[in-house]
């Protein structure tokens, strides 16, 4: 019988390597998975690079990721809001590398790791620093029906840690609104996808129609309540 519920954060995160590349959902502080960071961070995984939309907002979540020393690389969009002053800090002592993605670059290049694609054209970054490579080298370009475009690459990763309103043994996910935000192409985006859900169901309770993240990208989730309190910067299933 499937059955992909774990008992608790720290079950569902086990096995999670040093160097990993993270996928981290979120937009802001919508859908951010804090529970699921608050966990890593307890689990101990060190020089994770990890993708997200922002860098960490105040000193919980990312930003206590980033705090713990555990972050070498971050792959984002933005870095920098009126709150992200660990980020900051951090990226200025030279601790933390950092790769600016266009937002729409970011979803596209999850998405295309998720859908098999081997590299795509945009337009987006053409002509800017953001054509070239971590290594200064320039990003192959292409002119079509005379439009400029540079290629670029998906983003795959090792695991995804995401947020999500609802699931069922099997995995199956419903979000909330704004908080899918990145949760759906990081789960097809990553060999394993680990995933809060405030509220578990039967199988087959879960419209159809209303399932965002079929099961089959989905390794473990972990129930969470609303009012959960943080303990340690870990919360366990509720």
């Amino acid at each position: 019988m499937i059955n992909k519920i774990a008992a608790s954060i720290g079950e569902a995160l086990a096995g999670i390597a040093d160097g990993a590349t993270v996928l981290i959902g979120g937009f802001g502080t919508a859908g951010v998975p804090n529970e699921l960071i608050g966990g890593l961070i307890e689990q101990g995984a060190r020089e994770l690079t990890v993708v997200n939309n922002n860098a960490g907002n105040g000193d919980t979540g990312l930003a206590a990721l980033l705090q713990a020393g555990r972050v070498r690389k971050i792959i984002c969009s933005f870095p920098r809001q009126a709150d992200s002053q660990v980020f900051d800090a951090l990226y200025r002592a030279g601790r933390v590398e950092l790769e600016l993605v266009p937002q729409g670059n970011l979803a596209e290049r999850l998405r295309a790791a998720g859908a098999g694609i081997g590299a795509f054209f945009t337009p987006t970054g053409y002509g800017t620093p953001l054509a070239l490579n971590a290594d200064g080298s320039a990003k192959e370009t292409r002119v079509i029906d005379g439009k400029p475009y540079v290629l670029e690459l998906p983003i795959h990763g090792d695991v995804a840690l995401i947020k999500a309103e609802c699931g069922d043994r099997w995995g199956n996910l419903v979000y909330r609104k704004a908080a899918r935000n990145f949760g759906p192409v990081m789960a097809m985006a990553a060999r394993r996808t680990v995933a809060t859900v405030h509220r578990t169901v039967e199988c087959g309770e879960l419209d159809p129609e209303a399932i965002v993240t079929p099961g089959i990208h989905v390794t473990r989730i972990v129930q969470i309540g609303h009012a959960a309190t943080q303990a340690g910067g870990l919360r366990q299933a509720a």
